[in-house]
């Protein structure tokens, strides 16, 4: 089984700020997210995580060695870093949900994001077709990797939302994968 963790929550998630690259610690809400997710989800055989703080830590919550794979790391946003997502002009939104390939100044293409992001879930697919795999990642990389379970593209990234503390769980068959569970957060109840 594939778990695909997205980190608790951080101060700039709070605050609804474009959070790419800026490696920000969990704040106290995320820290119980990240206790409560790991929780849930239990035992399992690998941990992997983003090398970000925030993705590290909530990996952390599962007492298991952690493998660090840049591959999951998050959308660079560029210049957008830091920014209020408010802030974003109108022309902005529309050419990234308009062209895969827009990215914004000194940032990543969600093309680019899903080139990165695909291989490294064949990858885990081999192992988690017979172990349970968990990846702490970010909001666009699971995003992705739901595109690749599900043999789509990157647009449909428009068209979901993932919670901070979210479980995605993806289960590896003889057929491929197969979507069992998308943004579960009822363990943060």
């Amino acid at each position: 089984m594939l778990y695909l963790v997205r980190h608790g929550r951080t101060e700039a998630n709070a605050s609804g700020l474009f959070l790419g690259r800026s490696d920000l610690a969990l704040d106290g809400v995320g820290e119980r997210q990240a206790a409560a997710v790991g929780s849930a989800i239990g035992p399992v055989d690998r941990v992997v995580s983003s090398p970000l703080r925030r993705a590290v830590q909530t990996a952390e919550a599962f007492d298991s060695p952690v493998v660090v794979d840049n591959r999951w790391i998050e959308l660079d946003f560029g210049d957008l870093d830091g920014t209020p997502v408010t802030a974003a002009p109108l022309a902005t939104w529309e050419a990234w949900r308009n062209d895969l390939d827009w990215a914004p100044s000194g940032g990543e293409s969600h093309r680019q994001l899903g080139e990165r992001v695909r291989p490294a879930c064949e990858e885990l697919s081999e192992v988690a077709g017979v172990e349970d795999v968990v990846v702490v990642s970010h909001v666009s990389p699971i995003k992705a990797a739901l595109a690749w379970s599900l043999g789509v593209g990157e647009e449909i990234v428009w068209r979901c939302h993932l919670a901070t503390g979210s479980v995605t769980v993806i289960a590896i068959g003889a057929f491929g994968p197969v979507l069992q569970g998308f943004n579960d957060i009822s363990h943060l109840e």
